[in-house]
């Protein structure tokens, strides 16, 4: 079972395109470390590298039932931790 939804995986690559950060340098990679014998009382859980392809930079998050992954990877953008993107900030600050 995947770990994120059709909606995050949306949300995701509308972020990217907010900051006129290609897709296609950006690679998911999902890590699922659900207990099999929990029976899901705690909910799906694992990890997920975000992996920039161009700078082969990567930053992992805890993902699962009502994660914020995403808020963590928009704060990681703003700060540049991706490197350089186009809209929001200047690309090379003066």
């Amino acid at each position: 079972m995947e770990l994120i939804d059709a909606d995050e995986h949306s949300r995701f690559l509308s972020l990217l395109e907010r900051h006129g950060l290609p897709h296609h340098d950006f690679v998911l990679i999902e890590i699922d470390t659900t207990d099999p014998r929990s029976d899901e009382i705690y909910g799906l859980q694992g990890w997920l590298t975000v992996r920039r392809l161009s700078n082969n930079i990567e930053r992992e998050y805890l993902i699962g039932d009502e994660s914020d992954w995403l808020e963590h990877f928009s704060r990681d953008v703003h700060a540049g931790a991706f490197g350089p993107f186009t809209r929001g900030r200047p690309q090379h600050p003066a």
